[in-house]
This record gives C-alpha cells, structure tokens and sequence, in this order.
C-alpha cells in the first residue's frame, strides 16, 4: 500500500486547531506583557489554553506515529528536507516546552494553576522565587523562539502554495476528507 499524499483528517484537524491555539495564545501572551489592568483575566485564559496545547502536542505526537506524515517530493533538495524535519522537530519541542515551563513557573512562583472552576493542577515545583524568576524569563524567550519557528513554518507553507505549487501545501490544507494516494499508485 502506498503512502497518502494527504494527511489524515485527524492530523489536518488536530493542525489546524493547534495553529488556532498557539496564534491565540502568541496574542494573549503579548497582551499579557503590555497590560496590567487585563492581566490576571488574560493569565486565567492563558493557563488552560497552554495546558489544552500541551495535551494536545501529545495527541498529535501519538498521532503522528501512527500516522506519518506524507512523503515531500522526491525533487525537494536534501537540504530543504532536513530543513523541514529540523523545523517540525523544533515545532513539536516548543508544543511541549513551553506549557510545561510555564506550569514549572508558576508552580516556583507559587501561583494556583487553576484551569475550570476549582479544577487545578498539582504543583510541578516547590515555590523558589529565584527559579520563578529563571523560569518566566525561559518562557519568554522559548515563546520568542515559537514565534520565529511559525513564522519560519509559515513562510515555508507560503513558498509551497504560492511559489513552488509542489503539493506540500495541499497535503496539510485539502478539504478532502478521503486519503489520496498518488494517481500513478492506484489500480
């Protein structure tokens, strides 16, 4: 049997409301650096929308082994295939780093990590305002790196859509809810 040439719906769905989130929480972070009157309505936003992307990138990363990702083009430069590895690997660490720092800074901090109601989750830490302090700042800067890497995965998907028109677009933004394989493959 051959590979799809599209992902699955649960990979596309799974994407998509991720992209959702991440650009969402992008915002919602940004905000919460530049306004003191909303902060504390945007941290009760952020924290279970960071614990909803953590719980996610696991789903996805269960997903993706036993679902891989169609294969690129077999005319795609080796460096721009590893470039592309590199940058989903990079992807994927954030999706985990930064939710997991952000509750180890907030558990350091002593702050409740309250998600719906009186629904919290454990601390991570003992409270250590030195290791807050640490933490917050490795927050900031992995979100300044997740913000490079989207824009990075971004223009990539651009290039691959506008530009190169090599598929590669179309396998992750298809409306198809059927697993296409290639026309050559098919009986």
């Amino acid at each position: 049997m051959t590979r799809p040439v599209v992902f699955t719906l649960a990979s596309r769905i799974l994407h998509w409301t991720m992209a959702a989130l991440i650009i969402a929480m992008l915002f919602i972070g940004v905000a919460m650096v530049a306004s003191l009157s909303n902060y504390h309505r945007l941290v009760s936003i952020h924290q279970p929308i960071g614990i909803a992307i953590l719980a996610l990138a696991a789903i996805r990363l269960i997903n993706r082994l036993f679902n891989p990702p169609p294969p690129l083009p077999a005319d795609m430069p080796r460096l721009q295939k590893l470039a592309a590895k590199a940058s989903h690997v990079a992807l994927y660490g954030l999706m985990f780093a930064l939710p997991l720092v952000g509750w180890a800074m907030l558990s350091a901090g002593d702050y409740p990590i309250d998600l719906f109601g009186s629904w919290a989750l454990p601390r991570l830490l003992s409270p250590d305002p030195m290791l807050h302090a640490w933490l917050r700042r490795v927050h900031g800067v992995l979100a300044y790196g997740l913000f490079a890497a989207f824009l990075l995965h971004l223009a990539a998907a651009l290039l691959h859509g506008l530009i190169l028109r090599d598929g590669v677009f179309g396998s992750m933004a298809t409306l198809s809810f059927r697993r296409r394989v290639p026309q050559n493959s098919r009986s």
